[in-house]
C-alpha cells in the first residue's frame, strides 16, 4: 500500500504544484488523470524520491521514502514522462548496464533478467538494434523493461502512452495490464481511456488537488441522469455554450455533438448512457466554474 498524506509542493517561484493531496494506493492499476499541469508529474517525481515535497509524507508498506529514499529505489521501476538513453547504445547493452546499476553484479542472473524482460517486451528481435532508431512505440516499451528490472513492488509509468499510434498504444496497454495484481502501479496520464481501459481504481488531478476519486464505474454512475447530448451546427456552438454547461463538443460527420450537464433535461437534449470521459470533462466544467 502507497501512502500519500497531506501532501504539498511549491516551486521557487511561487508556483503552486500540489496542494494537500492525500491518496491510498493499493496493489494493482491505479489511474491517476488529469490535464497538462495539473501537478502530475510533480506528484511522481516526489514518490520516486526524486523530488522534497514542501509538506506532507509518503509512506510505501510502511516505509517512509521521504527520510529513507534509498530503500524505496531498491524496490521502484519508474518510467518517467521523458527518459534519456545512450543512443548509439544497443537494447541489450542498455538493460544489461542499467541491470548493473541496480545491483544486480551477477553475469549469469544478469543474463537471464535483460533476455526475459527484452522477451517479455516484444523487443527482443531488435535487441541489437541501436535505440536511437527505435520508434516511439519501441522506446516505451524499453523503457518499460528498465523500469522492471529488480522485480520492482511499485511501478510509475508517467503519461507512457502520449505520441503512440493506436497499435503501438493497445500494445503498450496490453504489456501493462500483464505485470500483475502483486504490485503497485500508478498509471499517470491525460488520456481517458487509458484509465477506462486498465484501472480498478482512480483519481482526478487538477489544479494541484485531487478532485475525486473512486471506482471508475462507481464515477459513471454519479453522473447519470446529468448528462445530455444533442447535435447542432457548429455555427450553434456559442450559443449553446451562452446557455448550457458544455463539457464537451466533437465533429461528427460535419455537425457537432455536444455534451452539456444539467439536472433536468434540456429542452431538445436526449440523455447520455455516460463513460469516464463524460466524468473527467465534468468535473474540469465544474472546477472553472468556480475559480
Amino acid at each position: 500500500m502507497l501512502e500519500i498524506q497531506g501532501l504539498s509542493h511549491t516551486y521557487a517561484n511561487g508556483t503552486r504544484a500540489l496542494h494537500d493531496v492525500s491518496l491510498a494506493i493499493p496493489k494493482g492499476m491505479y489511474g491517476l488523470l488529469g490535464p497538462n499541469g495539473a501537478g502530475k508529474s510533480t506528484l511522481m517525481r516526489i514518490i520516486a524520491t526524486l523530488q522534497t515535497p514542501t509538506e506532507g509524507g509518503v509512506t510505501f508498506d510502511g516505509l517512509d521514502i521521504l527520510k529513507d529514499p534509498d530503500a524505496l529505489r531498491r524496490r521502484l521501476g519508474y518510467l518517467p514522462q521523458d527518459f534519456g538513453v545512450y543512443p548509439r547504445v544497443s537494447a541489450y547493452q542498455m538493460l544489461d548496464h542499467m541491470a548493473v546499476l541496480k545491483g544486480i553484479t551477477n553475469a549469469g542472473e544478469r543474463k537471464s533478467v535483460v533476455e526475459t524482460l527484452l522477451s517479455q517486451t516484444n523487443l527482443w528481435a531488435v535487441r541489437n538494434k541501436s535505440i536511437a532508431g527505435f520508434s516511439g512505440g519501441m522506446r516505451q516499451r524499453f523503457g518499460i523493461a528498465q523500469a522492471l528490472i529488480g522485480n520492482p513492488d511499485l511501478i510509475i509509468v508517467d503519461e507512457p502512452t502520449a505520441g503512440l499510434d493506436p497499435e503501438e498504444r493497445n500494445r503498450f496497454l496490453n504489456l501493462l495490464a500483464g505485470i500483475g495484481d502483486q504490485k503497485v502501479v500508478i498509471l499517470s496520464t491525460h488520456i481517458v481511456d487509458d484509465v477506462a481501459d486498465l484501472c480498478p481504481l482512480m483519481a482526478v488531478l487538477a489544479n494541484g488537488q485531487v478532485q475525486l476519486q473512486g471506482k471508475p464505474q462507481d464515477l459513471i454512475a454519479s453522473t447519470r441522469g446529468k448528462v445530455w447530448k444533442k447535435t447542432i451546427e457548429h455555427e450553434e456552438l456559442a450559443a449553446v455554450q451562452e446557455q448550457h454547461d458544455v463539457i464537451s463538443n466533437r465533429l461528427f460527420a460535419g455537425k457537432t455533438i455536444v455534451h452539456v450537464l444539467s439536472d433536468i433535461q434540456p429542452a431538445g437534449y436526449e440523455p447520455v448512457e455516460g463513460g469516464l470521459e463524460d466524468v473527467y470533462f465534468a468535473t474540469l466544467t465544474q472546477l472553472r466554474k468556480a475559480a
